[in-house]
């Protein structure tokens, strides 16, 4: 094997490496926030509808920011603006696990906000530029990962509370559960990245193409698909540990039902590429949203078979999220196309998820019982079921009709 072929290899497992562990550290830090929400209130005296927006923040920054990290990506490099975006997740989750005033969370808690609203938009515009010829199966290993961590990080997250004698133990529990991997995949991407050259985009051509895709009707019909899935999946992240406890069990197997739902979101994502081989694919983005609605009846008829429940949900969740993030990548001709998608269809999508949790909250704290929340999250699923009707044909953004 020739010199220049092992090197090409090498760089090619190195970039793998990178992006697998840019998506371990995708999730931990806002899925951790579930199943701390009681000390969190315990130890700030936050009310309910208030610990809502702690999950709500991330959402919100990502979208504001989202449309600007493709404006980023042009004038610096796509590579070096993610490597930047790990930098500044890392300086996040500490600040939020500071000691000290409430202040220290909230900042912590925007800072990544921010990051993540860079690295989410960027990443699939990274793969299918880095992997055009196993985009589909690159983005299936990706958001597996990234929900796979994520589940573990909910998991993890009060048995590391633990850890701490005293009512801060959920500041430890962050800081561990979000940090553990990242300096890793900042060494990892900077590694693997290493002589990237920002692209020198025209600013002309930079603006036509940002104000095309916000009159794309496909890139919209994208960006609600975006919304609704990762509406759902942020309202059973942040309350289905509630739920659970409401059905009788303890903390800790409450901790463990989060993290078991987005351990069976890691099977939904790598079953997606499979579902995208047959004839029926046209339909596959209208399909998924049913494990949802199976999953939400479920817990609303027979809510002591929680386990059940939340293993189909977590299929649909992880394939709803692979679907959506696949859609970023199909629907564009070019990662440079793919970026501006991205950033459009997450910054609306994620400005309509953060409704999600507050809105769950609002209701339970409204009538006192999970049944009209659950409703809620079914109305949801309904209307991802309509999108994904329209969004599978054919097409791509910025195309002349």
């Amino acid at each position: 094997m020739s010199d220049e072929r092992m090197t090409r290899r090498a760089s090619i497992v190195g970039l793998v490496i990178a992006v697998c562990l840019v998506a371990a550290n995708m999730r931990p830090t806002i899925t951790a926030v579930g199943p701390l929400l009681d000390q969190i209130g315990d130890d700030t005296g936050m009310a309910t509808a208030t610990l809502g927006f702690i999950t709500a923040v991330p959402l919100l920054a990502w979208a504001v920011v989202s449309p600007l990290a493709h404006v980023l990506s042009r004038r610096f490099g796509l590579s070096r603006v993610v490597l930047w975006a790990l930098v500044l997740l890392m300086i996040g989750t500490v600040v939020r696990s500071l000691p000290g005033p409430t202040a220290n969370l909230w900042l912590g808690t925007a800072l990544i906000g921010i990051a993540l609203a860079v690295a989410n938009v960027l990443m699939p515009a990274a793969v299918k530029r880095d992997f055009p010829g196993r985009m589909t199966m690159m983005m299936a290993v990706y958001t597996a990962l990234l929900g796979g961590v994520g589940a573990v990080s909910s998991g993890v997250a009060v048995p590391f509370s633990r850890l701490a004698e005293d009512g801060a133990g959920w500041r430890v529990a962050l800081l561990m559960s979000g940090a553990l991997l990242l300096p890793f995949a900042i060494a990892a991407w900077a590694w693997a990245t290493r002589g990237t050259h920002p692209p020198r985009m025209p600013l002309g051509a930079a603006s036509r193409q940002r104000t095309g895709i916000w009159t794309d009707r496909l890139a919209w019909l994208v960006a609600a698909y975006m919304g609704l899935q990762s509406c759902t999946f942020y309202m059973l992240v942040t309350w289905l540990a509630a739920i659970s406890t409401s059905t009788g069990r303890t903390e800790i197997e409450a901790g463990f039902d989060v993290m078991f739902y987005q351990l069976f979101s890691l099977a939904g994502s790598l079953a997606l590429p499979l579902a995208l081989r047959g004839r029926a694919q046209r339909w596959v983005p209208a399909l998924i949203p049913l494990l949802g609605v199976a999953g939400t009846l479920g817990l609303i008829l027979a809510p002591g078979a929680v386990l059940v429940w939340a293993a189909i949900l977590g299929l649909f969740g992880g394939a709803a999220l692979a679907m959506a993030l696949t859609l970023v990548a199909q629907r564009a001709r070019d990662h440079d196309a793919a970026s501006a998608l991205s950033g459009m269809a997450q910054s609306v999508g994620y400005l309509l998820a953060a409704g999600g949790p507050v809105a769950f909250g609002a209701v339970h704290a409204a009538l006192g019982g999970w049944t009209g929340s659950l409703l809620l999250l079914l109305a949801v699923a309904v209307a991802l079921i309509v999108t994904g009707a329209f969004v599978g044909r054919d097409r791509y953004v910025l195309d002349p009709r």
